[in-house]
């Protein structure tokens, strides 16, 4: 035994060939459960994983690179202002990926940025596979070198790409929803702000806004939509265009959370009651929309959800479990709090 800093004795650490001993089982069956191989006995499967639980055991990631020709890691590409999506995608991936002894590597980036294929391919160099998020994920010329080289990869995104996995959420139908909620309270002044026009989202949930107008005979106006661009900044510059319109709308739909508490910061300014003057209504639910003045109606995305989705379709992905561009659809659902009521009058 070694001894450490206090000159207590330290345990020896188990090794794979104790696992394979008290298991019952050879070397390589243990690998290969470690590894996460397919076509392994449940049985098998389960007395080496009770075998390394009982001795504590630790895969040596050094031995497991070398052994695999493996990094036993991934990597996530984003491009998104809103850091409350950005961390709860990261729970969900790092879930996945704890499971499976693999490293998350948290990559921002500038989707517009004339150096992202350089990027990426530099990149790849270092990790088995990528998640891309939008909107790196809709960038063809990214996703047509990917699929070229074989690239282990998975899309979030609200468009297919044929020959890569996809997982994408219902925003459509959800806006359709959180608009049919407000019309339903007697809305029919309803502004909208769009998201970040390179976001196949931003379309998505424009067209759910769309439709459910469009079910109640209700003409769509341009004057009562602006871009915003799925920031603060943008949500308060857009909410201050609307409600100095005449007559200005009686609620509000933002296309994500940080917007609308842009849009409640100028209504507040204009000493505008909410909901009693104008109803807000967000998209997200973000940590924002549960702590903003008044909590904020919104529409409830499914972020950690899809994260650990897309992280396990990559290790399908990785280990060859997984053929084609699998599809997989998730969905919102609404969420009804105090920034939203009856019109006034």
């Amino acid at each position: 035994m070694k001894e450490n800093a206090r000159g207590s004795m330290i345990p020896p650490r188990a090794t794979i060939t104790d696992v394979a001993r008290l298991a019952g089982v050879s070397i390589k069956t243990v690998s290969r459960v470690i590894n996460r191989e397919p076509h392994v006995l449940p049985t098998t499967r389960d007395k080496v994983i009770a075998a390394a639980e009982t001795l504590d055991y630790r895969p040596n990631l050094s031995a497991r690179q070398l052994a695999s020709n493996l990094t036993f890691a991934i990597a996530m590409l984003y491009d998104n202002p809103n850091s409350a999506y950005v961390t709860d995608v990261q729970y969900g991936s790092l879930q996945a990926c704890r499971e499976h002894g693999y490293n998350l590597l948290i990559h921002p980036c500038q989707a517009d940025s004339t150096d992202l294929i350089d990027e990426v391919v530099d990149l790849h160099r270092h990790v088995d596979g990528l998640i891309l998020l939008q909107p790196v994920s809709d960038i063809r010329e990214l996703c047509d070198l990917l699929l070229e080289n074989r690239v282990a990869c998975v899309r979030v995104s609200q468009r297919p790409f044929e020959g890569i996995p996809w997982i994408s959420v219902g925003d459509a139908e959800a806006a359709d929803a959180m608009t049919e909620h407000l019309l339903h309270l007697g809305h029919r002044r309803i502004g909208f702000i769009i998201g970040h026009p390179e976001h196949g989202s931003s379309h998505d949930r424009l067209a759910g806004y769309r439709s459910a107008l469009r079910r109640h005979d209700i003409e769509f106006d341009d004057t009562l939509v602006e871009q915003g661009r799925f920031d603060y900044e943008s949500g308060y510059s857009c909410a201050q265009k609307l409600l100095a319109s005449v007559p200005r709308p009686t609620a509000i739909f933002a296309s994500n959370d940080p917007m609308a508490m842009g849009v409640l910061s100028a209504a507040h300014e204009l000493g505008l009651g909410v909901p009693g003057e104008l109803s807000v209504a967000g998209f997200d639910d973000s940590p924002l929309a549960r702590h903003a003045w008044p909590p904020l109606t919104t529409a409830r995305q499914p972020i950690t959800e899809v994260a650990r989705l897309a992280t396990e379709l990559l290790m399908q992905k990785l280990q060859g479990r997984l053929e084609g561009d699998s599809r997989h659809r998730l969905q919102a659902e609404l969420v009804h709090r105090a920034s939203t009521g009856v019109p006034a009058g």
